[in-house]
């Protein structure tokens, strides 16, 4: 759903976006046709210089041209003198010797043609690594290449692949671990060498490491361990005369660069800052580095201090014969393409070498943003996108709540390739919590990365929604609980909606109120008002029982008087549904050990039917927790533990009563309470949350009567496990 913004933009936005209406599939604007051309005329500069199509993204630099990918996916070649360029037959390419490009259709590349653009007119040598069981790495000159090889027996090596004529030679790559693999190699080959990464060990417990291979010999000469290697930056090899270098994503301070000076051996760490889309290359001892929009900066590895180099950046190719070419802009030479050299002894040189095409006007063309959208059948993400008109731009981005009036905000740096800016939102607002279900305003503001020019902007809609969690109080499809302290009053933890690197998380925690106190029991029972949002029941200390309606922001309407004489219970429990009528019903055990079962009837004034008797025995129990359908039977069930700390399960037959008990374990009195607390892992199966002073812990619901729970640690009430009196 489309909605178009000016300034003052999302204040606009958000108004606009109530009266929208439909302009189908997301296309704002007719994309040009791709050109089948294999040659086209360089659009010449009034400097002279060779020009980067408006739309393209750099790809490789070699001594007598650059490789771009249009905004078409294609390739194109431009020589730096001026003259043709040329378009390639694929989409994806490779430039890592000299001026020999790579160009292949699907990644991985096994079948793929090799270019030599210093002699366009020459015909290009194909090569078929699939013969072999091989995977393209890179370039190493006319006719051969790095290739991972899986041999018959399922072991992997590393392997120099040649194509001489019509027979395809394939020598190994020695002085390897037996137990490499996982190679990968993006810097240009330098002198006869390159750097390649590898793991070996075990997939449970694999290392890391970088290998330099003089090719020449075919063999390894140095190993370099890279335990900082989490795999979550793809490429980022870099390779000079006097350095190996490679990124890794670091931690709170953002992406860095661990350099190896190759003669002495001495290993040195950069701290380049946050940013996903740092990039990074290595001009001889220089290491020039920059994220996307900002400038490009260049560090000396050897103490000679720091340059700026250009005012913006948006893209880096290290060449063979050790510069830097920078995507970007300054502020003496406007837009372009700039080399960077390594001066002997002195500071970096920077000089222009192509202009950027700025007859384009940034513009935003195709929206790829869905009408709706459930983040529980999604994994809990959903990718934006916005195809803009060219690729030298950020994107901020704005999610904005029609009627909370909450927001998220995310800056989409420029895509790697291509005019595809995009990003994977998982369903959190900036403050950290889940974001509530309804309806977005979506502001999308383009803007060019040297600062030019007028923003783009595009407004959009996105409903969201979640499976329904009856422990959900703030509409975000999370659990939220509840916790009296012993002052009466009532907090509330806004839980994650999914566990975070394997941990339950509350993201929130937000006071509810006072005079709490005034209960004996605060029980979350679910929805029994009508509503889409869970709802509260209280008992006072005069057996009345008061029903609290969830407004779906976290807090509760007036209270309700349901009735009184429900003092003759000692325990309440509620949330589930165990007739399978779709309402949550409620469970009271009294004095004498009987067992009633109140229907629920979605009347928040008259939330429950008349009782009906369960059984007796049940004051055998300390505990009873109606927990929803856990054993994956008819309907909701129920787990009581025993005055020995037994726990027993209890699975609902869909009429309000109850099989007989299965034994599910011991050691459970150690816990002062058990919360019936929805679903809080998301996996669609309700859960169990256990607090004490020994610890609060998460039992997952395994969705079978034996085995039934799996222990989840969580940091919710983590040295709290005496604080709370009830917990709901």
């Amino acid at each position: 759903m489309q909605f178009r913004t000016t300034r003052p933009r999302l204040a606009a936005a958000v108004t606009a976006v109530l009266a929208v209406t439909a302009l189908g599939a997301g296309t704002l604007a007719t994309a040009p046709a791709a050109s089948a051309a294999t040659s086209e005329a360089a659009p010449a500069a009034v400097s002279g210089l060779p020009v980067l199509p408006a739309g393209a993204s750099l790809l490789a630099t070699g001594p007598s041209g650059f490789l771009a990918q249009l905004a078409d996916e294609q390739l194109l070649w431009t020589p730096y003198a001026g003259g043709t360029a040329q378009r390639l037959d694929g989409s994806l390419g490779w430039a890592a010797s000299a001026d020999v490009v790579a160009v292949g259709h699907e990644s991985p590349m096994n079948r793929f043609t090799l270019h030599d653009m210093a002699s366009p007119t020459a015909p290009g040598v194909t090569i078929d690594l699939a013969e072999i069981g091989g995977t393209f790495l890179s370039v190493l000159g006319r006719n051969s290449v790095l290739a991972e090889v899986v041999l018959e027996d399922g072991t992997v090596e590393l392997h120099v692949v040649t194509q001489d004529g019509g027979v395809l030679r394939s020598d190994k790559i020695s002085g390897l671990p037996a137990n490499a693999g996982f190679f990968r190699s993006s810097a240009p080959v330098r002198d006869g060498f390159a750097v390649v990464s590898y793991t070996s060990g075990d997939t449970a417990e694999y290392t890391p490491a970088r290998a330099l291979v003089d090719l020449g010999k075919k063999t390894v000469v140095a190993h370099h361990d890279a335990p900082g290697d989490d795999g979550s930056v793809a490429g980022g090899l870099m390779l000079s005369a006097s350095h190996v270098a490679w990124l890794e994503a670091g931690s709170g301070d953002g992406r860095r660069v661990v350099s190896v000076d190759r003669a002495t051996g001495e290993r040195k760490t950069t701290v380049l800052g946050p940013g996903l889309h740092t990039r990074a290359a290595l001009a001889g001892d220089w290491l020039v580095y920059g994220a996307d929009g900002g400038p490009a900066t260049a560090v000396s590895l050897t103490g000679a201090g720091t340059r700026q180099l250009t005012a913006t950046l948006s893209g880096l190719a290290a060449g063979t014969d050790g510069s830097v070419v920078a995507a970007g802009s300054r502020a003496e030479d406007g837009a372009g393409l700039f080399r960077i050299t390594a001066a002997a002894g002195g500071v970096p040189v920077v000089t222009k070498v192509a202009e950027l095409d700025t007859s384009v006007p940034l513009a935003i063309e195709q929206v790829h943003v869905p009408d709706g959208v459930n983040l529980d059948r999604t994994g809990g993400k959903v990718t934006l996108g916005w195809d803009l008109s060219r690729p030298d731009a950020f994107l901020d981005v704005t999610l904005h709540h029609t009627v909370t009036e909450q927001t998220f905000h995310a800056r989409v740096p420029a895509p790697e390739t291509g005019t595809r800016f995009s990003f994977v939102w998982d369903g959190t607002l900036d403050d950290g919590t889940d974001a509530p279900n309804g309806r977005y305003a979506i502001e999308a503001e383009a803007s060019l990365l040297d600062g030019s020019g007028e923003p783009a902007y595009q407004g959009w809609q996105m409903y969201v929604s979640r499976d329904a969690n009856p422990h959900d109080f703030t509409d975000n499809g999370s659990t939220d609980v509840l916790a009296r302290d012993a002052a009466g009053v009532l907090w509330r933890d806004d839980l994650r909606d999914r566990p975070v690197s394997g941990q339950v998380k509350s993201a929130q925690r937000t006071r509810i109120g006072s005079g709490w106190n005034t209960y004996k029991q605060i029980e979350a029972v679910g929805n029994i008002g009508g509503s889409a949002t869970g709802d509260l029941i209280a008992l006072d200390g005069s057996g009345v029982l008061w029903s609290y309606a969830g407004k779906g922001d976290g807090t509760f309407g007036t209270r309700v008087k349901v009735g009184g004489g429900w003092g003759v219970y000692n325990k309440l429990t509620g949330g589930s549904d165990l007739d399978g009528d779709g309402r949550s019903d409620l469970l009271a055990t009294d004095g004498s050990g009987v067992l009633w079962f109140y229907k629920g009837t979605g009347d928040l004034a008259r939330p429950f039917a008349t009782r009906v008797r369960v059984g007796g025995g049940w004051g055998v129990y300390n505990q009873l927790t109606a927990v929803g359908n856990i054993a994956g039977t008819a309907a909701g069930d129920l787990v009581a533990r025993d005055t020995s700390g037994v726990l027993w399960l209890y699975q609902g037959t869909g009429k309000g009563t109850f099989l007989a008990r299965t034994k599910i374990g011991g050691g459970w009195g150690a816990f002062s309470q058990l919360v019936g607390a929805g679903d809080v892992d998301n996996d669609g199966r309700p859960d169990l949350l256990a607090y004490g002073p020994g610890g609060t812990y998460v039992y997952h619901a395994n969705g079978t009567v034996y085995g039934t729970f799996t222990r989840l640690n969580t940091s919710v009430f983590v040295g709290e496990g005496s604080k709370f009196s009830n917990i709901a």
